[in-house]
């Protein structure tokens, strides 16, 4: 043994973890070179972003990979779960400019140099600070190979691929319709923008025709951007605008002529099917501007305030501008009408402010080539999605996946290689400063934006593994074996890290993506701090210790749905955690210190009791290691839970304590070895759930083994399934169980014994009984255990019960004493009577009945149910007892 047995009375988290995880860390048992000999088992993990503290989604999703590692680890695998942090370029940047607010100082005072400076001030503070959260949670990770997405490996991993994608034409500049955010002041992808339904309106608008005295009537939700329409559309085969195609109107409240034009795209059902098209700001009125040629006026600034080509509106918020070119419509005679409308808006994911389609000049990768692959790896399952029914979310992305804007107007980020020369203007995209333009100019200015936080996240697969150099771990390590990581992200980070992989390194970055869902309050809600339902991991580490938190986590869970989060829970889970340690005490206090090796020994003197719970142990240990295959991590937390609290602790350890008490050494040797073996079993398949209290145990435990960490994980042994063992002590089980359900119907105190009868269904389970005896005595209060394969001689006055078997007779003269009882039964009966009473006057009281709330009134009535019941209970007692 390690640590000697002195191992304390309470355990006590706080001071275990600690000192444990120290421990690991420092003997490099989280690196995995461990072992050497092994296969690679590869997890990367999700970058936290480096905005604050871990929430309890990152705890949730920690554990769940620190699961599968210790597991892998523990199997002999070179197992390897690398850490990391993103940089979160808009979350980040937003955090630094409040902070900076509070100085009073904007980024435009202290210049790109002084702001970038206090950004990395930022980022060195918060790393440091997630990675000492993650220490407290017990995760496994090698902080040796530590990574973040701008660190110096995986800045030249950005630029490499930039320009590889460059010079194939996969990655442009050009003036698209992009997302605003109107606060972030920056561009965003589509997978950036967070849709929810609104009630808004839908405004009827009428434009007169040019030299005509009609109008063409058009609906629209956004006002505001009238100023900016280049046409109106109708479809072509609508008959009734036919005649007006080719015609010009006259916008009002601008006084410019815009043409009527002909386009597919229009719904005919929508509105009065006659829609305005402003290419500037509509991702669909752009594609129709490009298909006729239409100018995009942009009307709006970075800030979604109105610009001078809004004319008399320039200056305003969209929102006044919205409500002056509504009055001005209506002063004009021309709102025909306002109906209500529900419509999806959009909004940033970073700020929650309304984005603006607006057209601009971003850089943008192509995506359709790369999609395509990207979408085969996964219908050819070389990476497969667990669940499976997350497949056709990713399917729906990537196969309507329109160009990916990937410049961002920010100054934290990586900043995109591109330079322009001074003289000519020309693009020259390099990891450098370029020394010289073909004109023969030598100054350049570098692009000023940065790339999408989700480029650089695209990479961590590879880049995180030393790519764009030919390293070992690349090698060995790529691609990665599992990525675990919510649903909410599928799109954001997922898709882009397999078409990412697939066109850097020719192969799928992972073959399994488990996906899980998210941790919710007790009522259902999602976590927020509006709704100040949010947990702290850390506190719940602090209160419960770390396992209680990990095992909470995972219980229950099952791939791709949603946890609820309960205090009550935790609680049971550290009471859980005190049970496996007050049992672990009972055995190390009545064990020998070289109990492992008399195994030969043992093995001659187990009885049916040792046989049973080695074979559940065994069954055990496939079944769990079977769930964890599958992912199915919560079903197999649940087995363990059942197996130590049930089998090991209430039933094993009650069964073996008369041999561990009485004189028979042989016996004694058994059971002694049978409590160890199963315990260090236990606590090697219970390791990667609940690390902390695993190790303290098993140093403790009688064996070789330096750590429980490195152990080996316990594999299946046929030879020892007993199938009559278990079937024999499922029955004596069965008959504790019912003696003890009649002892408690009848209020028995617990030292009062009684005679037990039981008559066997044949000779051979009156045998098994009869060899049985003394765990009746000690488990189910028997004073006397009467076996028989007849019903003869059976008292009169008994309780009984009938087991797979065998019958159950129980004197009643030894359970209770009978005149006191039926005294008892008697006072009870009339305090009922005046409770039914009180509550049949109230329900039968029609002004109680149509005053009373019917909460109050429904009350009344399961007052009445439950006293009915309760009085029938008591008459079936009396009536026995009476006989």
């Amino acid at each position: 043994m390690e640590e000697g047995n002195n191992i304390a009375k309470v355990y006590n988290p706080d001071e275990v973890e600690s000192r444990l995880y120290g421990k690991w860390e420092e003997r490099g048992y989280f690196k995995p070179e461990v072992n050497p000999e092994g296969k690679p088992f590869t997890i990367v993990m999700p970058p936290p972003n480096i905005t604050g503290q871990l929430h309890i989604g990152h705890a949730f999703d920690g554990t769940l990979q620190d699961i599968l590692i210790r597991w892998k680890r523990m199997q002999g695998y070179q197992a390897l779960w690398l850490p990391g942090t993103d940089h979160a370029s808009i979350a980040t940047e937003v955090k630094v400019v409040e902070a900076m607010k509070k100085e009073g100082l904007t980024k435009r005072e202290v210049g790109r140099d002084g702001f970038l400076e206090r950004a990395w001030n930022w980022a060195n503070a918060y790393r440091g600070r997630i990675t000492s959260q993650f220490r407290k949670l017990g995760a496994s990770c090698d902080w040796s190979r530590e990574r973040f997405t701008m660190d110096e490996g995986c800045s030249e991993a950005v630029k490499e691929v930039f320009i590889k994608l460059y010079n194939k034409g996969l990655i442009y500049r050009g003036n698209r319709i992009i997302n605003w955010c109107p606060d972030c002041k920056t561009a965003l992808s589509d997978a950036e923008v967070e849709y929810e339904e609104q009630h808004g309106h839908l405004w009827y608008f009428r434009y007169p025709i040019k030299d005509s005295d009609e109008s063409i009537v058009i609906a629209t939700t956004r006002p505001e951007t009238i100023p900016g329409d280049s046409a109106v559309a109708v479809h072509p085969e609508d008959e009734r605008y036919q005649r007006l195609i080719g015609k010009k109107v006259l916008l009002p409240i601008m006084n410019r002529e815009i043409p009527i034009i002909a386009d597919e795209y229009v719904d005919r059902e929508f509105g009065t099917g006659v829609v305005k098209i402003t290419p500037a700001h509509d991702p669909n009125d752009f594609e129709v501007g490009l298909r006729h040629n239409l100018p995009e006026i942009k009307v709006m600034n970075e800030d979604a305030t109105m610009n001078e080509k809004a004319g008399k509106y320039a200056g305003l918020t969209c929102s006044k501008a919205r409500k002056q070119i509504v009055e001005d419509f209506k002063n004009l005679g021309l709102l025909q009408k306002i109906e209500d409308h529900v419509h999806n808006v959009g909004a940033c994911y970073r700020c929650s402010t309304t984005v603006e389609p607006i057209t601009s000049e971003q850089w943008f990768v192509k995506m359709e080539p790369l999609a395509k692959p990207a979408i085969e790896v996964v219908r050819e399952g070389k990476t497969r999605f667990i669940p499976e029914r997350f497949e056709k979310i990713y399917f729906n992305w990537m196969e309507n996946i329109k160009d990916w804007c990937i410049s961002r107007q920010l100054w934290w980020g990586h900043r995109i290689p591109a330079y322009y020369c001074q003289e000519c203007g020309e693009i020259i995209v390099a990891k450098e400063e370029p020394k010289k333009c073909k004109c023969g100019s030598t100054t350049f200015k570098q692009e000023e934006d940065v790339l999408d936080t989700w480029f650089s996240s695209a990479l961590w697969p590879f880049s995180t593994l030393g790519w764009p150099e030919d390293t070992q771990d690349l090698r060995k390590h790529y691609p990665n074996d599992v990525l675990v990581t919510g649903y909410d992200i599928i799109f954001f980070w997922v898709a882009r890290m397999i078409f990412s992989g697939i066109e850097q390194m020719g192969e799928t970055p992972f073959r399994d993506v488990y996906i899980h869902g998210i941790v919710r309050d007790a009522q259902g809600r999602k976590m927020s701090k509006s709704l100040g339902n949010g947990v702290d991991p850390l506190e719940i580490i602090k209160d419960f210790g770390a396992d209680a938190l990990r095992f909470t986590l995972v219980t229950g869970n099952s791939p791709g749905n949603d946890t609820r989060w309960h205090m009550e829970k935790v609680e049971a889970n550290r009471n859980f955690a005190n049970k496996i340690w007050n049992a672990a005490r009972f055995v190390l206090m009545n064990i020998e210190e070289d109990i492992l090796q008399k195994e030969e020994q043992a093995k001659k003197y187990w009885i049916s009791a040792d046989k049973w719970i080695i074979s559940r142990c065994n069954t055990l240990v496939q079944e769990v290691t079977d769930n964890l295959e599958k992912y199915e991590l919560g079903i197999a937390a649940a087995k363990l839970y059942d197996f130590i609290w049930n089998e090991y602790c209430d039933w094993y350890i009650e069964l073996v304590k008369p041999r561990l008490y009485g004189e028979e050494k042989e016996s004694k040797i058994a059971a002694q070895y049978t409590l160890v073996m199963v315990l260090k079993k236990t606590l090697k398949l219970l390791h990667p759930f609940m690390p902390f209290i695993t190790e303290e145990i098993f140093t403790h435990l009688p064996g070789e083994e330096k750590s429980i960490m490195i152990s080996s994980w316990p594999k299946f042994e046929k030879e020892c399934i007993y199938k009559e063992e278990e079937k024999e002590i499922e029955m004596l089980m069965s008959v504790i169980r019912s003696i003890r359900n009649a002892r408690a119907e009848m209020n028995v105190v617990p030292s009062r014994k009684a005679k037990v009868i039981l008559v066997a269904a044949n000779p051979e389970v009156a045998q098994i009984l009869n060899k049985s005896k003394v765990y009746f005595e000690k488990l189910a209060g028997a004073s006397e255990v009467i076996v028989k394969t007849e019903k003869e001689g059976i008292p009169e006055n008994v309780v009984s019960a009938v087991v797979d078997q065998v019958e159950i007779f129980i004197p009643l003269e030894d359970l209770i004493d009978r005149e006191k009882e039926i005294e008892r039964l008697q006072k009870e009966k009339e305090n009922l009577e005046k409770e039914l009473k009180r509550v049949n006057g109230k329900l039968s009281n029609k002004g109680f009945i149509s005053k009373a709330p019917a909460a109050v009134v429904e009350k009344e009535r399961e007052k009445q149910k439950k006293y009915q019941e309760m009085m029938e209970k008591v008459l079936e007692r009396l009536s026995f007892y009476e006989k």
